[in-house]
């Protein structure tokens, strides 16, 4: 049983004047015997909450900072018309800091016999699954004097996807014709896959002239060539505790997942094939084998729940798993971070084994703060700020040299830049027939 505020005041008002008047347990009997049996008949009379029936539709996922819509359909098969608040439980990580209150708790009022539907709206603010908890239901008696209550399990899940705002620059890089060969006047070096026979036009290269072709016809003929297509790129993601460094408002992992779908998405169209391996000390996540209407959906639910793990990566377990995954060649996109120990303890050791088959990307996200104390001058702590930010800086290049002199790629940016710049890096390793 649950006793009301409006309990509270009529005890209150009803002892106010016998306490003043005629202050005696006769006069306190008086007042309170007959608000206790309102309170009891006002508790029988108010519609049972355990034999309550609870359904829930809506959506399953929703990207990140979007909202989810999560319908509640309340079933009274009892003889009472229920009047009741109620409280839809989500984690607090399902609405904006502050709005939690507003958005669970809802007032319903459902006939004897009868069904409401009530919507809760999600704005999750983190990535992963958000479960429901529990549906809290306060049923009040007609008098408003008393409530029964009680808590029922009403399960679902909502998925919380990478908001994926890198999708923005997808268009632009599409529009780069070089995708699919179909240039104005292709031309030799744009390709490495012969595509077709043309007629001869001025400022042609002369090396594309196909002499055989041309004996067989009236008119001079030159070969056009098109990017490879059907190549193999496989994405790996470095889960380890260097991921769940915060640049910005958003920890490492996220940015580099960003970058991820965005090369998903424009290899796919490209017409190569791609897969997913997230790796700390295991495999957390992998997608293999998908075709490109289902690769980039696949991508982004097997990327939703990864969250950084605070173990160091095994970079030699990581590798075999890469060489596992990528049997044939293909090109290799390791997604993690420019830190000197890691890379020159974990990861420069095993490089030798990808290189010598594989053509190597590593991508890094780098912290746009850093470059700010690089420019900070003025006063004595902005000057300190300044060296410690040019040292940091100088490491991670030194670092990415050391990479380079092994034959590796590099992409180091900042969050909103890594994601273009690492579709850059694929279009031109694509027009130069290095994949």
């Amino acid at each position: 049983m649950a006793l009301t505020g409006r309990t509270a005041l009529l005890a209150a008002l009803g002892s106010l004047p016998v306490g003043i008047l005629a202050p005696s347990w006769t006069g306190m009997l008086a007042v309170n015997a007959p608000l206790s049996l309102a309170i009891l008949c006002d508790y029988a009379l108010a519609a049972p909450v355990r034999t309550l029936r609870f359904t829930r539709s809506g959506d399953t996922s929703v990207r990140l900072d979007e909202r989810a819509d999560v319908q509640l359909t309340i079933t009274n098969p009892s003889a009472r018309r229920l009047s009741a608040d109620l409280r839809d439980a989500w984690p607090p990580s399902s609405w904006v800091a502050g709005t939690e209150q507003a958005a669970s708790r809802h007032k319903v009022a459902v006939p004897a016999g009868e069904r409401r539907r009530i919507t809760t709206t999600l704005r999750p603010t983190r990535r992963g699954d958000r479960h429901a908890e529990r549906v809290t239901v306060r049923s009040y008696g007609p008098l408003g004097l008393a409530a029964r209550q009680s808590n029922h399990s009403v399960p679902w899940t909502v998925r919380v996807l990478p908001p994926f705002a890198s999708r923005k620059h997808l268009p632009s890089r599409l529009a780069l014709r070089e995708l699919d060969g179909r240039t104005s006047v292709l031309i030799r070096g744009q390709g490495t896959e012969f595509d077709s026979l043309r007629d001869y036009v001025p400022g042609d290269d002369t090396r594309s002239i196909d002499w055989r072709a041309t004996a067989r016809r009236t008119t001079v003929a030159v070969r056009t060539w098109r990017p490879e297509r059907d190549r193999h790129i496989l994405v790996v993601l470095d889960t380890g505790r260097t991921s769940a460094g915060r640049v910005g408002d958003v920890p490492r992992l996220d940015a580099a997942m960003d970058a991820a779908l965005l090369l998903t998405a424009l290899a796919s169209r490209a017409g190569d094939r791609v897969d997913l391996l997230a790796y700390d000390r295991r495999v957390r996540a992998q997608v293999q084998g998908r075709s490109a209407g289902e690769l980039l959906p696949a991508m982004v639910n097997a990327l939703a729940p990864l969250e950084p793990e605070l173990v160091e990566t095994d970079a030699r377990g990581l590798s075999a798993a890469a060489l596992k995954s990528a049997p044939r060649r293909s090109l290799i996109v390791l997604l993690t971070g420019l830190d000197a120990a890691p890379i020159e303890e974990g990861l420069l050791p095993v490089l030798p084994q990808l290189t010598q088959r594989h053509t190597v990307l590593v991508a890094a996200v780098a912290d746009p703060h850093i470059q700010e104390m690089s420019a900070a001058r003025g006063d004595v702590e902005a000057v300190y700020d300044a060296a410690a930010g040019t040292q940091s800086q100088a490491q991670r290049r030194r670092t990415a040299e050391q990479l380079q002199r092994h034959g590796v790629i590099v992409v180091d940016a900042t969050p909103d830049n890594l994601a273009p710049a690492l579709a850059d890096a694929y279009l031109a390793l694509k027009a130069a027939g290095k994949l």
